[in-house]
């Protein structure tokens, strides 16, 4: 017996956007590795006002409803930015759910069709919505939950999308390992080197400052990063932004930035699980959420740790002395994550499957991919 057709509308209402954020509790009910997103972060991700990225970017987002129930989401976006840091004509779409492939079929193709009203010639996807958000499809490690700020999918939806005729673009990779117990010698001796050197001084951060902090780390962030695929520099709106979002979950041991000669050239950013935190509450602060994240933010003990950002300034990209910094970096929280915190696990990423200076960085003696994630792309005729 064939299903019931596809309908499709825009979201367009308070109620849609509900119904639409949603729908991933429906989706994923029954699968132990989802860990909830907090509702109202979802809201302010896709809302103009609250999030900065709307600033140089437009989108829109649909439901799919089969007999009335929603059996599907998506979103399309174009970002000016990636327009002129990537390629002219390059559209995107995202935050992509779907029960059946009947649903999945008929949302990438209205995405890709009000991507090409768009002027659009290319599609990217899925990056929900940037690539500094949730980019990627799960496509390795289904079985373990994710860590913060880090996506979760279904396996099948890799046969969709590729039916939908997508190929790779690239691959994104994050890296695990046990760092309670790790020791490398060639590594140690390359610290102690740069702990006697007098022109190499790394700090913390000061959170009593983080809006400076954040705004030296970012900005060398928009350096290191540069010529990365992909790479979209944030602005300063956004740079705000993330300062504001990332300070309550900022940790000063855990987070350093390198100096050589007084000058910032590399930073580290290592956030402790908060997903850990999250899991139980369902999505909802209130009423009773917000309390019992406030306390366990008060004492953080995780499992696991994750550097979702790490840099060095592009002048040194390819030296010694980038090595050097980045593994006194690594070293120095290394320590702090599980002697003053009690975390036993770091992940490293995500990261391009083919930016070889960070690879040579990640994999550390005994440390493995953990997960895969890919961003697909089609040509729009």
């Amino acid at each position: 017996m064939s299903m019931a057709p596809v309908n499709l509308r825009a979201v367009e209402s308070k109620a849609d956007l509900r119904a639409f954020i949603d729908f991933a509790w429906r989706v994923y009910r029954d699968d132990p590795a989802w860990v909830p997103p907090l509702k109202d972060e979802v809201r302010a991700l896709l809302t103009p006002g609250k999030n900065p990225w709307f600033e140089h970017g437009r989108a829109k987002l649909w439901l799919a409803t089969r007999d009335g129930e929603i059996v599907g989401r998506i979103s399309a976006q174009v970002d000016n930015l990636v327009q002129q840091h990537m390629a002219p004509g390059t559209g995107q779409w995202g935050m992509f759910e779907a029960l059946d492939s009947g649903a999945a079929a008929a949302l990438i193709e209205a995405a890709e069709e009000w991507l090409r009203d768009q002027g659009m010639t290319r599609a990217l996807g899925p990056i929900s919505i940037s690539i500094w958000d949730e980019p990627g499809l799960e496509i390795e490690g289904f079985e373990e939950p994710p860590t913060v700020m880090m996506g979760h999918h279904l396996p099948h939806y890799a046969g969709w999308i590729t039916d939908a005729g997508y190929a790779k673009a690239r691959d994104l990779l994050t890296y695990e390992v046990n760092i309670a117990d790790w020791h490398s010698e060639p590594i140690a001796r390359l610290i102690a080197m740069g702990q006697k050197n007098p022109r190499i001084r790394i700090r913390t951060v000061d959170k009593a400052r983080f809006d400076a902090e954040a705004r030296i780390i970012l900005n060398l962030l928009n350096d290191a990063w540069s010529d990365n695929w992909g790479f979209v520099p944030l602005t300063e709106s956004e740079i705000a932004y993330a300062g504001k979002k990332l300070k309550p979950i900022i940790y000063e041991e855990l987070v350093r930035i390198a100096e050589y000669d007084g000058e910032p050239v590399a930073f580290m950013i290592t956030l402790p699980d908060i997903n850990e935190f999250i899991r139980d509450l369902d999505g909802k602060l209130f009423p009773f959420g917000w309390a019992k994240l406030l306390w366990r933010l008060r004492n953080p003990r995780t499992k696991r740790a994750r550097v979702p950002l790490m840099g060095v300034a592009k002048k040194l990209h390819g030296t010694r002395l980038a090595s050097q910094l980045a593994f006194m970096l690594i070293e120095f929280i290394r320590r702090d994550a599980v002697g003053k915190f009690g975390i036993r696990t770091g992940e490293f990423g995500w990261i391009l499957e083919d930016n070889k200076g960070m690879l040579s960085i990640a994999e550390l003696p005994g440390a493995r991919v953990n997960h895969r994630y890919r961003i697909y792309e089609k040509v729009l005729t």
